[in-house]
């Protein structure tokens, strides 16, 4: 079933979309639907429609000051920010690296007495090895308590994730627990709902923004650039799992 969520978005998700009208059209000599596969491939690739769609999955979200936020009973970092590397036995950051420093942040602040990463690990690549126990490692290199970390059992995607932080922190057991929550921008939508679902009150520390807000509009926000089309298809795949969810809980 995991499987088929990952792959199902990705026939109505661009490239992939793109890619299937393309085909479709070349097999059915329908020039249309070839044209249409183009024009939408570039659309998406443009950066000025790849940021306002990542501005819009961004909302209402913004930096927030480590300082303006309130205490909580744990602070609780998403996985997927490491690139393993051969020769890197704690792996490489990627570009969400911000939630990883965000959370350290929130620590060493005193905003909760717990630190808890997830375990960042999916079922088809069950021979890597999971994230949440390298950032735990990274955490104590950085002067963090061993006796302060936690690391959840496995969630192969966000819901499982909140039940996973749940049951590691005792939700569910007639106990109330507020936590930090953080995560990338894009992603904070969908994580805040399904850990206030999982029974947490959610305060969102949201890092990792994609949208340019403030950057001015040139030439260049009219050329197809590949890191627009893939900011295109994450926001599209954001909105579209915050739907899944949404229409789940009904």
């Amino acid at each position: 079933m995991l499987i088929l969520h990952r792959i199902l978005p990705l026939l109505v998700l661009p490239p992939g979309i793109c890619l299937v009208l393309m085909v479709a059209g070349l097999m059915l000599r329908k020039r249309l639907l070839v044209r249409l596969g183009l024009m939408l491939l570039w659309v998406l690739s443009l950066p000025l429609v790849a940021d306002s769609l990542m501005r819009g999955i961004e909302r209402p979200y913004r930096r927030i000051p480590v300082e303006r936020m309130h205490k909580a009973d744990a602070v609780v970092v998403l996985s997927g920010m490491i690139e393993q590397t051969e020769g890197a036995p704690l792996g490489e950051w990627s570009g969400a690296a911000d939630r990883f420093e965000g959370g350290i942040e929130l620590f060493r602040s005193g905003k909760a007495p717990m630190l808890v990463f997830t375990f960042g690990q999916v079922p088809w690549q069950s021979s890597s090895r999971p994230e949440g126990p390298m950032l735990a490692k990274r955490a104590m290199a950085l002067g963090v308590p061993g006796s302060a970390i936690r690391v959840t059992g496995y969630g192969a995607n966000t819901a499982e994730e909140a039940l996973a932080v749940s049951a590691l922190t005792g939700v569910g057991k007639g106990q109330n627990k507020r936590i930090i929550l953080v995560t990338s921008a894009f992603h904070m939508n969908r994580a805040a709902m399904l850990f206030r679902r999982a029974g947490f009150v959610v305060e969102p520390y949201p890092v990792d923004f994609r949208d340019h807000a403030g950057m001015r509009t040139t030439v260049l926000s009219f050329l197809p650039d590949a890191e627009a089309l893939d900011h295109s298809a994450t926001a599209m795949r954001e909105a579209l799992g915050i739907g899944f969810y949404l229409v789940k809980g009904l």
